[in-house]
C-alpha cells in the first residue's frame, strides 16, 4: 500500500502538466481572404492594390476586345443596341474591379480559352456566371445575358461580398488535359485536388462487416439487396431492418446475420475511405504545403488537400470547379461522325435557335438521349407544351424539379390559350410575360423588387436570397421595405403586401435562370442532332454509353423506332466504337455498326488490336486469316467466344456454334505461327498441298436452338439485337391474345384499361411506401421496345422469384391514363413458358428427303423420339413424296409439349429442314 502511494503522489501534478501543455499546444487557425496566383507580373515591390489595377486593365483590354468580336459576329439582342453591351460591361467591369477579383476572371479565362483553341469542348455556361456579359466576352460562357435576360448580380452582388464560382463543363474524354495545363502554367506544387470522405452506408457496411465475419459472399450480396438502394434519400440500416420483414427473418434465424446488423448499426456512418472531389481543384500563389496539409492518394500522382472543399476556402485557397459532362462528348462525337460521313461541318456555337425539325421532335417527346429532356416524366409534359421555341426549353429545364414541377400544367395552359396569363400587376407584365405570368426564375423575383419597390438589383438578390431562406425576422423586415418602395411607386399597399406574399411564395421554389439557359443551349443541341442525324447521334450517345448495357439497349430500341438499323458486331465492318455506315439506297437511313469495344468481356484493347490488323492489312477473308493475323496475347479464349456468341464471326459463313467452339483452335494456331515467327522456323502444319498458307482444322459442332442463340447473344450484347425471345412465341401470343407493350398503349389511350402484355424482364427496383409497405417499378422489354410497370406489395412478394432479369413473363396489366400519359400498374405475373405448355397448338416438323432412307432415318428418328415430353400439343411430321412432288402429313399418336423451346431442339437436328407452328 504505501508503494502504491509513493507512486501515484505525483500523479495530480502530472495531469495538470500534461492539461496545460495540451492547452499550451492547442491551435485554432485563423480564416484568410482569398488568395490567387499573380495573372500579371507587377513586380517584386508591388502592393496588393497595384496588383489588382494591373490585372483589371489587363481584363477590361481583353473584355472589350471579346465583346468587340461577339458583336461583329452575330447583332445585338432584339431590342438592344452596341451601346447596351458596352454600359453593361463596363459596369461589370466597375464591380469586379471593386471586389477585387479581376485576377479570377483571368485565370478562368486563360485556360477555357486555352481548351478551346486546343479543341477540347467546353459548356457554354453553368451555374449564375451566365449571366455576366464580362465571362460572355472572355468566352468563358456561350450565351448571351442580354438576349436571354440574364442578370449579373445574381453571379456577383456589389451590396454582398462573395467570391465569384465559376463550373466549368469540359468533354469527359478530354477534362485531365485541362488540368494538366493549368498545372504546368501554375506549377504542380501549387495545383491540387481537394479530398472528400466515404462514409459507410447501409449496404457497404454490410459487405464489409460480411467480408471481415468471414459470412459466404452470396448470403450477404442477398442481404444487401434487401435493403432500399435510393441515392437521393439513402435509407439507413435501422430504416432497412424496420421496414423490411425479410432482414427481420434473416435476423431472428440466423445468429451470424443477427451478429452481422448488430455491428452495421455501430459502424455506420462512419469515414471508409479518403477520396477525391469529383470537379474540385485549387490554384495556390505559394507551395500549397506552406498553406493547407496534403495527401497523397498511392491510386494517384497527384496531391490532394486533407482539407475538405469548405476547409480550404476558410484558408484562403479558391476552388475551381472542373467537371466532365458525358453529353459534351457526345456532341463532339457525333459532329465528327457527321464530317467523316456526310462531309458538313456543324458548328455548334452558331445554330440557329428556331430549327423546326427540332421543335417538332420535342413536340413529340421523341427526347430519348436529349440532355435533361428524356425522363418519362418530361416527355409526357413536353406532349402537352408542344414547344415551340427556345424559351419553352429554359422554362422546362427549371420547371421539372420537385415543388415548381406543379406549375407545369399552369404553364402549359397558358401557352396554349386555355387559362388567361395572371401578371399580379400591370408594372409586372414585362417581367412575367415570357412565362405566362408564373414566376419561375429568382431572376424574375429580382426584377419584381427593382421594378415594384425600386430595390437595386444587388438589394434585390439579398431579398431573393432571405425568401430562399425562410428567415422569419429577416423577412418580416424585408416585407415592410418592399411595401413601403412599392406604395412610393403608385402600388396600393394591401396589393403591395399580397403581391410580396405571393413571390416569396414562389421565391422558394424558384430556378437560376442563367443555370436554365445555358443547359437548354446544351439540350437544344442534343435535340437539334437526333432530329437532323439521328443516326450519327445515337451512335455517338451509344459510344459513350459503351459500358452500360441498358442505356444501349433503349438507344437501339430507339433506332429501330426511328427506322435505322443497328448492324450486329462484324470482324470486318465493327470499329472499336459505333459507326455509321452508307445506306444502301440513296432514300434509306445509314445503318448503325455495333461497336466491339461494347462486348461483354473482350476488352478495347483487345478490339483495337484487331480493327489495327484489319485497316492495316485489308479485311479478312476466313476465319483462318484471321487467326493468322490474331494477336493471341492480347486477346483470349473467353473474348473469341463472346465475339463468336454476339455475331462477329457471321461474315465468314461460320455457325456461331461452330466460331464458339473453335476459340481454342484459332488461339492455337495464332500462337503456333507467333512461336515460328520468334524461332524463324516455317509452320510444319500449315500449307497443305500447295505450301499456303496454314489453315484452322475446324471441329464440327451442333448449331444452336434459336432460343439458346438469342441467350448468347444477350449474354454477350447486353440485350437482344438480331431477334428476340418473343419471336418464337409468336403464335402463342396471337392465340392467347396476349399483346405487345405498344398495341396495349393505343387501346389503352382509345379506352381499354386492362391487358396482358408478354414480356422479357430487365429488371427491379425496390422501394417503400410512407406506410412501409413494398413495392417495385418492374421493367420489361418486348419487341416494340421498354416498358415499365409498377408492382404493389402482395404480387411482389408471390412474384419476387420472377422478377430476375432476362425471364419471359406475361404480365397481367391495368392502366392509369393521365392525358397522353400511361401509366400501368401490374395486376399478376406467369412464366411465359407455363403460359406456352398449357397452350394446344401443332408443330409441322419438314424433314430432308435424304434423311429418309438408309441408317441415317433411325438416327434422325432417335433424336426426334429423345425430344420428346409429353403435353397437349400435336406434332406433324411433313414428308416429302419426291415422285410427285408434294408433301404427306404423318401427325404422331399421342400428345406431347409444343413449347418454343421444343420446337427450337428440333430445328437443330441435321435432317429437319423446318419446324412451324400451325
Amino acid at each position: 500500500a504505501a508503494e502504491m502511494a509513493e507512486l501515484f503522489a505525483d500523479l495530480p501534478e502530472a495531469i495538470e502538466t500534461t492539461i496545460e501543455i495540451a492547452q499550451r499546444c492547442a491551435f485554432r487557425p485563423l480564416g484568410k481572404k482569398p488568395i490567387l496566383p499573380r495573372f500579371v507580373s507587377t513586380g517584386a515591390g508591388a502592393s496588393q492594390e497595384d496588383q489588382v489595377r494591373a490585372e483589371a486593365e489587363e481584363l477590361a483590354k481583353q473584355a472589350r476586345a471579346g465583346l468587340a468580336k461577339r458583336l461583329k459576329e452575330a447583332p445585338p439582342a432584339e431590342g438592344h443596341t452596341a451601346m447596351d453591351y458596352e454600359e453593361r460591361l463596363a459596369y461589370e467591369l466597375g464591380v469586379i474591379e471593386k471586389m477585387g477579383f479581376p485576377g479570377y476572371f483571368l485565370i478562368v479565362a486563360d485556360f477555357i480559352q486555352w481548351a478551346k483553341g486546343e479543341g477540347i469542348p467546353v459548356g457554354p455556361g453553368r451555374g449564375s456566371g451566365a449571366g455576366s456579359v464580362v465571362a460572355w466576352s472572355l468566352t468563358i460562357t456561350d450565351l448571351d445575358p442580354l438576349q436571354f435576360g440574364l442578370l449579373f448580380e445574381r453571379f456577383l452582388n456589389p451590396e454582398r461580398i462573395s467570391m465569384p464560382d465559376f463550373d466549368i463543363d469540359f468533354c469527359q474524354d478530354r477534362r485531365d488535359e485541362v488540368i494538366r495545363y493549368v498545372q504546368q502554367k501554375y506549377g504542380q506544387d501549387r495545383v491540387a485536388q481537394i479530398i472528400t470522405h466515404g462514409k459507410l452506408q447501409a449496404r457497404a457496411v454490410l459487405r464489409d462487416v460480411g467480408r471481415v465475419l468471414q459470412m459466404p459472399f452470396g448470403q450477404v450480396d442477398r442481404l444487401c439487396k434487401m435493403v432500399p438502394n435510393n441515392p437521393a434519400n439513402p435509407v439507413t440500416l435501422p430504416e432497412a431492418i424496420e421496414d423490411e420483414p425479410r432482414l427481420q427473418d434473416e435476423r431472428d434465424s440466423d445468429p451470424a446475420v443477427a451478429e452481422l446488423l448488430e455491428i452495421g448499426q455501430k459502424l455506420e456512418g462512419l469515414y471508409r475511405h479518403a477520396s477525391t472531389h469529383a470537379a474540385g481543384m485549387v490554384i495556390g500563389d505559394r507551395p500549397l504545403d506552406e498553406l493547407v496539409p496534403l495527401y497523397r492518394d498511392p491510386r494517384s500522382n497527384f496531391p490532394i488537400t486533407q482539407f475538405n472543399w469548405k476547409l480550404v476556402e476558410a484558408a484562403g485557397l479558391v476552388k475551381f470547379d472542373f467537371l466532365g459532362l458525358k453529353t459534351l462528348t457526345v456532341l463532339e462525337t457525333a459532329v465528327d461522325l457527321i464530317k467523316t460521313g456526310r462531309g458538313i461541318e456543324i458548328d455548334l456555337a452558331r445554330l440557329p435557335l428556331d430549327d423546326a425539325a427540332s421543335y417538332e421532335m420535342l413536340a413529340r417527346a421523341d427526347t430519348v438521349g436529349v440532355f435533361q429532356l428524356e425522363s418519362q416524366g418530361m416527355r409526357e409534359s413536353l406532349k402537352q407544351l408542344k414547344p415551340d421555341r427556345f424559351e419553352d426549353i429554359i422554362a422546362m429545364v427549371a420547371l421539372y424539379r420537385p415543388g415548381p414541377m406543379s406549375n407545369i400544367p399552369t404553364y402549359i395552359n397558358r401557352k396554349h390559350g386555355l387559362e388567361e396569363p395572371d401578371y399580379l400587376h400591370p408594372m409586372l407584365e414585362d417581367i412575367l410575360r415570357e412565362t405566362y405570368g408564373v414566376i419561375i426564375y429568382q431572376e424574375q423575383v429580382m426584377q419584381i423588387a427593382q421594378v415594384m419597390a425600386g430595390y437595386s438589383l444587388g438589394k434585390a438578390d439579398v431579398l431573393r436570397r432571405a425568401m430562399g431562406k425562410k428567415d422569419k425576422a429577416a423577412m418580416a423586415e424585408q416585407q415592410a421595405e418592399f411595401v413601403k418602395g412599392a406604395v412610393a411607386n403608385g402600388v396600393k399597399e394591401k396589393d403591395a403586401a399580397f403581391i410580396f406574399e405571393l413571390v416569396d411564395k414562389f421565391a422558394g421554389y424558384g430556378f437560376n435562370k442563367s443555370h436554365a439557359a445555358a443547359y437548354a443551349l446544351v439540350a437544344y443541341h442534343t435535340a437539334y442532332l437526333k432530329a437532323n442525324y439521328c443516326e450519327e447521334f445515337l451512335a455517338a450517345s451509344m459510344t459513350l454509353d459503351m459500358a452500360n448495357t441498358e442505356k444501349l439497349a433503349v438507344f437501339a430500341a430507339e433506332a429501330q423506332a426511328n427506322g435505322i438499323t443497328v448492324a450486329p458486331p462484324c470482324l470486318n465492318a465493327s470499329d472499336v466504337a459505333f459507326s455509321v455506315e452508307p445506306p444502301a439506297k440513296e432514300s434509306e437511313t445509314r445503318p448503325i455498326r455495333y461497336a466491339l469495344a461494347a462486348l461483354k468481356n473482350v476488352g478495347e484493347s483487345a478490339v483495337q488490336t484487331i480493327v489495327d490488323a484489319r485497316k492495316t492489312d485489308g479485311p479478312f477473308a476466313d476465319a483462318s486469316d484471321f487467326a493468322r493475323r490474331l494477336h493471341a496475347k492480347a486477346v483470349n479464349k473467353r473474348s473469341l467466344e463472346m465475339l463468336a456468341s454476339a455475331g462477329a464471326f457471321d461474315c465468314f459463313g461460320l455457325g456461331r456454334a461452330e466460331a464458339h467452339d473453335n476459340a481454342e483452335q484459332m488461339l492455337a494456331l495464332s500462337n503456333r505461327l507467333a512461336s515460328n515467327a520468334e524461332s524463324g522456323i516455317d509452320d510444319l502444319f500449315g500449307g497443305g498441298n500447295g505450301g499456303g498458307p496454314a489453315k484452322l482444322d475446324l471441329r464440327s459442332t451442333k448449331a444452336w436452338p434459336p432460343m439458346e442463340r438469342l441467350d448468347r447473344e444477350f449474354a454477350a450484347i447486353g440485350f437482344y439485337l438480331s431477334g428476340h425471345p418473343l419471336d418464337e412465341y409468336r403464335t402463342v401470343l396471337t392465340r392467347e391474345k396476349i399483346v405487345s407493350q405498344a398495341e396495349f398503349m393505343e387501346k389503352a389511350r382509345a379506352g381499354v384499361t386492362a391487358g396482358r402484355i408478354a414480356g422479357i424482364v430487365v429488371g427491379a427496383r425496390e422501394r417503400k411506401s410512407q406506410k412501409g409497405n413494398a413495392y417495385a417499378f418492374a421493367s420489361f422489354t418486348d419487341t416494340s421496345g421498354p416498358f415499365e410497370a409498377i408492382v404493389f406489395s402482395e404480387l411482389l412478394h408471390q412474384s419476387r422469384g420472377l422478377l430476375k432479369a432476362g425471364t419471359p413473363v406475361v404480365v397481367g396489366v391495368e392502366a392509369d391514363i393521365d392525358g397522353e400519359s400511361v401509366r400501368l400498374r401490374a395486376s399478376s405475373i406467369e412464366a411465359l413458358e407455363d403460359v406456352a405448355k398449357r397452350a394446344v397448338e401443332t408443330l409441322n416438323v419438314h424433314l430432308d428427303p435424304a434423311c429418309l432412307s438408309g441408317a441415317r432415318q433411325s438416327d434422325v428418328i432417335d433424336q426426334i423420339r429423345a425430344m420428346l415430353r409429353p403435353g397437349k400439343g400435336q406434332i406433324c411430321f411433313l414428308l416429302p413424296l419426291l415422285d410427285r412432288g408434294e408433301l404427306v402429313a404423318v401427325p404422331l399418336s399421342g400428345k406431347f409439349e409444343t413449347s418454343p423451346a421444343v420446337r427450337g431442339e428440333l430445328s437443330t437436328i441435321e435432317g429437319v429442314l423446318e419446324v412451324v407452328s400451325a
